[in-house]
């Protein structure tokens, strides 16, 4: 955690300059992500838990951990989708003061010093006042392997994942907010190539580790061919797709190299939920149903797929 220590006076105005927020949101939290909880709380200044829609039961433990540890709870009554929850959260930090924010997905663990050294980042980095995002290193949970990192020619990463992220309060003000209008998925991809796109830098560190699940991946083997599917639901299908055809709509004219290459990406693990996942012809529907939404311009959460 980062204290205001007596005595140096710029070392104090530093430590202010650096007072973070963390912002989790939740869905149906399981225990050991409230048990979590304890351990960030000791890393940050101030701690948001935004909940989209879980029941009284599972809010329970949440207020539990709100009195135990300080932390502020903001609950929605349904659930919002990721992006606006993500800005409730931010919108709360920045009206208490904060100067920097870090987002969590509740199924993402830090590791020891995982904010000291997100800010050692920001801090060693040649053009720290244009950075606009600062995100860490990513460990599959159940593989333990790390995440591809697609690089930009200036080093730093082209896009990344929300979870674990650490932005400046200014971002946005310069950016707005996330893209509430996705709900979910590609929220994060958007805001980057947003960064991007702006002339802003976005870093990652070599020495924060952030162990995350995504979706449920179970290895497929076909014709001698081993793979690993997501297995997202249909509705999720229908978010991924409408959204990815939105961003390479939006961003195609200003990176057409990176979105011919992103549209590769999203077709390669499209092909492998078709071949490898059982309810195919239903998540085939989303699929198309998403894209003709997202040619369309037909957004926010859709009901009935």
């Amino acid at each position: 955690m980062l204290f205001d220590t007596p005595g140096n006076g710029c070392e104090t105005d530093t430590m202010k300059a650096r007072r973070v927020c963390a912002i989790i949101i939740t869905y149906h939290p399981s225990e050991e992500m409230v048990e979590n909880l304890s351990a960030l709380r000791t890393q940050v200044d101030g701690l948001v838990v935004v909940d989209n829609g879980s029941n009284p039961e599972e809010l329970h433990g949440l207020s539990d951990a709100l009195n135990k540890d300080g932390l502020h709870l903001i609950e929605n009554h349904e659930n919002l989708g990721i992006a606006e929850a993500l800005n409730q959260g931010v919108r709360w930090a920045l009206s208490e003061g904060y100067p920097w924010v870090i987002l969590f997905d509740q199924d993402s663990k830090i590791t020891e010093r995982f904010v000291e050294e997100m800010f050692a980042t920001w801090e060693h980095h040649p053009q720290r006042e244009r950075v606009g995002a600062v995100h860490p290193r990513y460990l599959e949970v159940e593989t333990n392997t790390e995440a591809h990192v697609w690089r930009a020619e200036d080093g730093g990463p082209v896009k990344s994942m929300t979870s674990g992220s650490l932005y400046p309060a200014w971002i946005f003000d310069k950016l707005g907010w996330f893209a509430a209008e996705f709900f979910i998925d590609g929220v994060d991809t958007e805001f980057c190539f947003r960064i991007r796109a702006t002339g802003y830098c976005i870093a990652d560190s070599r020495t924060a580790v952030l162990r995350h699940s995504s979706g449920t991946p179970k290895s497929v083997t076909i014709l001698g061919f081993t793979f690993r599917p997501s297995h997202h639901s249909a509705v999720r299908r229908y978010y991924i797709s409408r959204n990815q055809t939105v961003i390479c709509c939006k961003y195609f004219h200003i990176f057409p190299r990176w979105i011919a290459y992103y549209s590769y990406e999203c077709l390669r693990e499209t092909m492998k939920c078709f071949i490898g996942e059982p309810d195919r012809f239903r998540k085939f529907r989303s699929f198309l149903l998403g894209t003709w939404d997202g040619i369309i311009g037909r957004m926010g959460k859709r009901n009935g797929i």
